[in-house]
């Protein structure tokens, strides 16, 4: 099987949105599709604050990946962060997450991208295919958030 990937457009949306749901179903949360299909438009239209790629077969992907962009003065420019990651759980585990991020980090990289970030729960399984790929935790720092209205 392939990890090819392909760039979202709005024709995308009926593919994306059942994935999207099910990884924030897989982490625990309930998903309000018209909440999220309102936060995927604008990606999918080229909103240039993130992307979304398909996995696999456009017409049958088995995965997707949503990529935010920011800018860090300490990284030296634009940064890119993995938002959602996410493989169907009947095709894990034969390297495609592997392949993504081997296709990914050099596209980010030619397109000035300085430094890619994922934030994992303690003891998440994806922590391994993420190290293989570079990706180590940053010391000294603890990411910290809140939701705005």
């Amino acid at each position: 099987m392939s990890a090819a990937l392909h760039l979202c457009t709005p024709e995308d949306m009926d593919r994306l949105l059942p994935m999207a749901a099910a990884c924030l179903a897989e982490a625990g949360h309930t998903p309000d599709p018209q909440a999220l299909r309102g936060a995927l438009a604008p990606l999918l239209e080229g909103l240039p604050h993130g992307v979304a790629y398909l996995i696999g077969p456009q017409r049958a992907p088995v995965g997707h990946i949503v990529i935010s962009f920011g800018y860090s003065l300490q990284a030296g420019g634009i940064t890119a962060t993995i938002d959602q990651f996410h493989i169907r759980p009947n095709v894990r585990g034969r390297g495609m997450g592997g392949e993504v991020l081997a296709a990914l980090i050099p596209a980010l990289a030619g397109h000035g991208v300085k430094s890619l970030e994922v934030r994992l729960p303690p003891g998440s399984r994806a922590r391994g295919v993420f190290a293989r790929a570079g990706l180590a935790p940053h010391e000294g720092y603890q990411p910290m958030s809140r939701l705005l209205d």
